[in-house]
């Protein structure tokens, strides 16, 4: 901390040996309309500033006139302007024009520099299309740039992925806002925009497809989103907007929506400048009601071993050889699957969805030139439903980010610190179960029905001469009528207060909430060298500490005996240099990352980007990284059982941390085997059978088939990424198109075995009559591919103007190559389309402030793989509109709009509620 300290103060000592020049100014279009949002830099420099809603800029420097300011926004010609003397007005008009790469992004290399000539693949979307949005959001909106997919788990929940491997845990994406990791601790990945910005306050977002490990770490895996926020200095007053409307869904029906925000921004003088956002949102969230049973699709309730999809109790289930519960010799009735009654998710969640956002900064300039000090705090509050290996009934949960930061323009250092507090969740999966053990245990129920059961078929079959099919049926419903007397029924008194008491218990054999309170820490810091070296290139150096601290009670990690605490920090360098007549651009960097589990990692990338033309209207790049994935915190140490199987995370000190209780079957005692055996989380790796063995056994009966598991502990995953792009600006049209290749090794993954109670794998005997009885645990091990795995793709965007009217066009492809017959037990969660087709049409100004918007979007079918359910996404279509009326006097702006207006509702996960329609009427003052 001590040198921490002083770095900070020798470049807070470096950065006052600067004088100061101010620059003010407007920037309108030709028809004197300002332009907000507009590009501002000082050329040659990686200095700049943008517009406020009226047009209106401030640029502070430490550059000396003579120099020159470039002015740029999307739609419109660049524009250079001299600067001769301080405090020096410009007044600029942009004639228009389709320029959208000359749009400044500063992601792809940690400096501002023109889409055109960015290294690599880069979306960004601003000011302009927040207001163009067709979405009810503008995250929401996210989902029309190229190459990006959202996968929508509830109405406040979306997750946005690229380039494959998707889940609504997505951890191979990372989202910073501000600067700040947006992802939840303890959860590991980013919960949307739940607890993230509001729209009021974003100046931008960037996002950048595929590997960026070589500059942000391992979090930057196969991509990246940035949220920037408005700065108090540039844009300043009260802003508003007022959102309402309704969803509508054919399970849930027509719903009231609402969304509430305000930003109040305020400069004190030059130096002192403060603002605070809050946005509220409510709505009903979609229903998930498919009763699809799992165990055999196209069955309904009447299957005795019914497991429905959004049923959840039903997967208390058992073979029962009902030979010896009878007594009566074997082959006389045989065996029959049998599954307790389960209850719908809508009698266990609430769908009452909302998000509330605050945030408070203060900006603080203490020599009135760009080295700023800022202090940012930011609380989210959310109740949503979050599917991961059930479905979580996530109601209060609460997470905070706290920044302190110091930046100027050739450098930055902040610190800051991420929490999160689960508030009231609860597992709806182990809810339905333990409400119904609650009322009776599994012992007693199943005793119930087979003792109904059995004299009911054994009346059908002697007595009515009923065929076996039919006297089983008979059977079966009487079986379940007399295990299901007296059962707790949803709405009623008794069941209510069994239920209460059940999701306020944090012990999952007995009830169903979890509990995480964890957090980390983490500093980074970037310094930009061109200024010392007269820019002769663009030379960055950085760096970064993170520390998490695990708190679940055991709810979720095996950390029941208090917190678990790691670290892990890296280091980089980037080389940026511009030859030919700055024709070619060569980006070189590298990163090395070390965790305390894992030996350290070099993450190096190269690319190189020219441009072509006598009006170097052409671009061509390539590139290629090396980069890396740590294991997540689930990965190296969680301990929960899922229901379906048993999640353990493979850190070496987590196998011996997970131990459970198991009752032995009645074959099994009569075997000589213990009532109750214990099992730890090392027989999942070392002491378990293939899950596609254990299938092959049970239809052939024959042992020779079965294979031991042997899950590896899970290590970093590897990545060479291959990438090739081409921009062009050819006459009004835009074109925008790339591919890359991705090779991974050590590909993370999950794999799931089945561990005898007792016995030893290969035994021949006493794992062998384990299986038999059915005293078997599926667990599932985090672990390696022991084979590379590739995927590769391309996306192609044409934009134009015709007349007044925007087009634009694009088309994504993606693609999996894996061997899958080699290991049939790896999941791999690609979980995206192979093609994609988006499509816009609009027009700003179709007359005096009126414009409107309209997106499409068809996404070709897929296959979903995660850990909830599996199952096929059918094709679907989605079109949004929206129009909008600007009135100037009262800074307004009036949008109607809805997205999928067709009312074909879609899904893009099994187990999630369909997607229906959202309506809504917003009014926006003063954006």
């Amino acid at each position: 901390m001590k040198r921490l300290m002083f770095v900070s103060l020798m470049l807070l000592g470096l950065a006052t040996t600067y004088g100061q020049t101010t620059v003010r100014g407007t920037v309108v279009d030709e028809n004197n309309a300002p332009i907000p949002g507009a590009n501002v830099v000082l050329v040659g420099k990686a200095e700049g500033t943008t517009t406020d809603f009226d047009g209106n800029f401030t640029f502070n420097t430490s550059e000396v006139p003579p120099f020159k300011l470039q002015f740029s926004s999307i739609g419109f010609s660049d524009f250079t302007a001299n600067v001769t003397s301080n405090n020096q007005t410009l007044n600029i008009t942009l004639s228009e024009a389709n320029t959208m790469l000359d749009e400044i992004v500063i992601s792809a290399s940690r400096t501002p520099e023109r889409i055109f000539e960015s290294p690599v693949s880069v979306e960004r979307f601003g000011l302009k299309e927040i207001k163009n949005t067709t979405a009810e959001s503008f995250y929401g909106g996210l989902q029309n740039l190229k190459g990006v997919d959202i996968n929508t788990n509830s109405l406040t929940f979306q997750s946005i992925n690229t380039r494959g491997f998707a889940t609504f845990a997505n951890n191979r994406f990372l989202q910073l806002v501000d600067g700040m990791d947006n992802t939840a601790p303890g959860l590991n990945f980013v919960l949307g925009n739940l607890v993230g910005m509001s729209e009021l306050d974003v100046q931008s977002v960037e996002i950048l497809p595929g590997a960026s490990s070589a500059l942000y770490g391992a979090g930057a895996f196969n991509g990246i989103l940035f949220m920037t926020s408005k700065s108090p200095f540039d844009f300043q007053g009260i802003s508003a907007y007022f959102k309402a409307g309704f969803t509508e869904q054919e399970a849930a029906g027509s719903n009231f929506y609402k969304d509430f925000g305000v930003r109040a921004a305020h400069a004190f003088s030059d130096k002192l400048a403060v603002k605070a956002n809050l946005s509220v949102l409510t709505g009903e969230d979609w229903h998930a009601n498919s009763r699809v049973d799992l165990n055999n699709p196209g069955a309904n309730r009447s299957n005795p071993g019914y497991n429905g999809l959004n049923v959840y109790g039903d997967e208390v289930a058992g073979s029962f050889d009902l030979d010896a519960l009878a007594g009566l010799p074997s082959g006389t009735l045989g065996s029959t699957f049998v599954s307790r009654k389960g209850y719908d998710e809508a009698d266990l969640a609430n769908y009452n969805a909302e998000s509330v956002k605050a945030d408070f900064a203060l900006h603080y300039r203490p020599f009135a030139n760009d080295l700023e000090i800022i202090l940012n705090s930011r609380i989210g509050r959310g109740t949503t439903i979050y599917q991961g290996a059930n479905r979580y009934a996530v109601a209060g949960f609460t997470m905070q980010q706290h920044k302190l930061e110091i930046k100027n323009d050739n450098f930055f250092i902040r610190g800051y610190i991420v929490s999160e507090n689960s508030g009231d969740a609860y597992d709806t999966r182990f809810a339905a179960i333990n409400v119904n053990r609650a009322w009776k245990s599994d012992q007693d129920w199943f005793g119930d029905y087979f003792g109904a059961y059995i004299p009911t078929y054994l009346g059908g079959i002697q007595g009515a001469g009923l065929s076996p099919e039919d006297a089983a049926t008979q059977a079966h419903i009487a079986g379940r009528q007399a295990a299901d007397q007296g059962r707790l029924i949803p709405g009623t008194p008794a069941f209510e207060s069994t239920f209460n008491r059940v999701i306020n218990d944090g012990d999952l054999t007995t009830g169903a909430k979890f509990i995480d309170r964890t957090k980390f820490r983490h500093v980074n810091g970037n310094y930009n060298l061109a200024h010392l070296i007269d820019d002769w290139a663009d030379i960055q150096i950085g760096g970064s500490f993170r520390e998490y601290v695990l708190n679940s009670n055991g709810t979720i990690f095996t950390d029941i005996d208090g917190p678990i605490s790691y670290n892990e920090y890296g280091a980089y360098l980037q080389v940026q240099k511009k030859f030919l007549d700055d024709r070619l651009k060569f980006t070189g960097s590298a990163r090395y990352d070390k965790n305390k589990f894992f030996d350290g990692f070099l993450s190096p990338r190269v690319s190189l980007a020219y441009t072509l033309g006598e009006e170097r209207n052409h671009n061509l790049r390539v590139s290629v990284q090396q980069g890396f994935r740590n294991p997540t915190t689930q990965d190296l140490f969680i301990g929960l059982n899922a229901g379906s199987a048993i999640l353990v995370g493979s850190a070496p000190s987590n196998l011996d941390r997970d131990v459970r209780t198991f009752n032995i079957g009645e074959e099994g005692q009569l075997d000589g085997q213990p009532a109750t055996v214990e099992i730890t989380g090392r027989a999942a790796y070392e002491n378990a059978f293939t899950q596609s063995s254990i299938g092959q056994f049970q239809a052939t009966g024959d042992p020779s088939v079965l294979q031991q598991a042997t899950p590896s502990l899970v290590q970093p995953e590897e990545i060479i990424a291959y990438e090739a792009g081409y921009r062009a600006q050819v006459g009004r049209f835009t074109i925008d198109l790339s591919g890359y290749y991705n090779s991974y090794s050590n590909f993370i993954g999950n794999e799931i075995t089945i561990v005898p109670l007792y016995g030893t794998v290969g035994d021949g005997s006493l794992s062998l009559s384990a299986l038999r009885n059915g005293d078997v645990q599926a667990y599932q091990t985090y672990t390696n591919s022991e084979e590379d795995i590739n995927s590769y793709g391309a996306t192609v965007g044409v934009d134009t103007k015709l007349g007044n009217f925007d087009l634009g066009v694009n088309y994504t492809f993606a693609e999996l190559d894996i061997d899958e017959g080699r290991f049939p037990d790896l999941r791999t969660n690609f979980n995206t389309p192979r093609h994609k087709v988006k499509a816009s049409f609009g027009n700003t100004a179709l007359f005096k402030n009126f414009g409107f918007n309209v997106n499409y979007r068809w996404s070709d079918s897929y296959f979903w793989e995660a850990s909830f359910a599996d199952g096929d996404i059918p094709a679907f279509t989605v079109l949004d509109a929206q129009i909008n009326y600007s009135v100037p006097s009262l800074k307004s702006i009036f949008k109607l709009g809805g997205s999928n207006i067709l009312g074909d509702e879609y899904f893009t996960a099994i187990g999630t509620g369909f997607i229906g329609s959202i309506y809504y009427l917003s009014w926006t003052i003063n954006p």
